[in-house]
């Protein structure tokens, strides 16, 4: 595993060294719930609002349900869509052809999600995902599939007895993205783009926590690369 995420973050590094790079500014507010309606069935639900650079307007809207089955205590799957609408800038709409200001993509996706503990009191998730992405674009819309790499490690501030539910953490994470169809049609590359994110958070029960950070997105794209340097809000429930 650890070859295996070491050529990632080489092939990430290589793919951004030789093009131009644009910089962004720009602040997410992320919600997240978790549901369990019994001891092997629940729903996911995710909601992002994503602004332009510089904060200047919304960007991107995101809504992904999903339902999940609870394979054990340590690991579920879960099968969802995702609708997202892009709002694009009036400076880029400009030309001699009409151009869409709203471009919208559907996903179906799937996701395996396995938690262990790597120390006491912390705990270390890792999520595979798959994504069928039905994309409209102003000509010529697009199939595609993207595969996803997650991790996320949560440490309590605070020594803890038993389960923790209530107190300060820190947040560390990363998620690396692949084309694996079509990518000739999107940035001729396997590699998608990159997130790397820490924060600080506070558990207020088991059931809510609430946490800000900085996120940083490196983006290749087919003639430029962007990096966006990323506010974040998340939010969290669990019933």
């Amino acid at each position: 595993m650890k070859k295996i995420v070491l050529v990632a973050f080489f092939s990430v590094f290589t793919s951004l060294l030789y093009a131009q790079t644009i910089n962004q500014n720009a602040g997410w507010l992320f919600l997240m719930n978790t549901t369990k309606f019994n001891d092997k069935w629940g729903m996911h639900f995710d909601l992002q609002v994503r602004s332009q650079d510089n904060w200047d307007g919304v960007r991107h809207l995101l809504v992904r349900p999903g339902v999940t089955y609870y394979i054990n205590k340590s690991s579920n799957a879960t099968v969802g869509y995702l609708y997202t609408p892009t709002f694009l800038p009036n400076d880029i709409l400009t030309g001699a052809a009409p151009m869409k200001n709203t471009l919208t993509e559907h996903r179906i996706w799937q996701q395996y999600i396995y938690n262990h503990q790597p120390w006491k009191g912390a705990t270390l998730s890792h999520r595979l995902r798959l994504e069928q992405r039905f994309i409209e674009r102003q000509t010529n819309d697009l199939f595609s599939q993207r595969f996803r790499y997650f991790f996320r490690l949560l440490q309590p501030l605070q020594k803890q007895e038993g389960a923790f539910t209530k107190g300060m953490f820190a947040a560390l994470q990363n998620e690396l993205f692949f084309n694996v169809q079509n990518k000739e049609q999107l940035n001729g590359s396997l590699f998608d783009q990159n997130r790397v994110y820490v924060a600080a958070g506070y558990r207020f029960s088991k059931s809510f926590d609430i946490e800000a950070g900085y996120l940083n997105q490196t983006i290749k794209g087919a003639n430029n690369n962007s990096v966006n340097n990323v506010a974040q809000l998340a939010l969290y429930t669990r019933f």
